[in-house]
């Protein structure tokens, strides 16, 4: 292919052709975890809590912390325990 309108057409196909094929490599991904989830949905577990602590596990340590902190400022504020 030739360039149109000064646009490279084959780096451009390349480019769309290895962003779908990741796309497709996302949702197989995606499928996995859910699979996973499920099966330890069936073992018991709580999803809903599980999916929190994967998300602290993303935290740095400091603002899990400043958060925790935040946190336990409005529950008590809140009159909730912890």
């Amino acid at each position: 292919m030739a360039d149109v309108g000064g646009v490279a057409a084959d780096r451009l196909k390349t480019f769309i052709e290895r962003i779908e094929r990741l796309e497709e490599e996302k949702k197989a991904l995606a499928d996995d975890v859910r699979e996973v989830f499920s099966e330890a949905k069936g073992s018991g577990f709580d999803i809903k809590v599980m999916r929190h602590i994967i998300r602290l596990r993303k935290m740095d340590t400091a603002d899990r912390r400043e958060q925790d902190e935040i946190m336990a400022v409005y529950m008590r504020a809140l009159e909730m325990e912890l």
